[in-house]
C-alpha cells in the first residue's frame, strides 16, 4: 500500500480522533505508533500530551488488535 504524506495537524487529528488506531494512521502514513507519540510529544504542550497519552493508553479503538470487528475507520 502506498502511503500519503500528511501535515503534522493532520496526523495530530488522526491521533486525536478515537475512530482512528494506531495501524491505521500506519497503513496511511507509514508511522509507527512510537513515530506518532513522538510527533504528538514534539508539537504539543506537555500537558495536553500527557492528557492525550491517558486517554489514548486505555482504548481499544486505538489498537486494532483489540477490537473485534477489525479497523474503525
Amino acid at each position: 500500500m502506498e502511503t500519503i504524506t500528511l501535515s503534522i495537524s493532520e496526523i495530530i487529528e488522526m491521533a486525536w480522533d478515537d475512530e482512528v488506531s494506531f495501524e491505521a494512521i500506519f497503513e496511511i502514513t507509514g508511522l509507527k505508533e512510537s513515530e506518532v507519540i513522538k510527533v504528538m510529544r514534539d508539537n504539543m504542550k506537555p500537558s495536553s500530551f500527557r492528557m492525550w497519552r491517558k486517554r489514548v493508553s486505555g482504548r481499544p479503538l486505538k489498537h486494532s488488535k483489540k477490537l473485534k470487528y477489525g479497523l474503525c475507520i
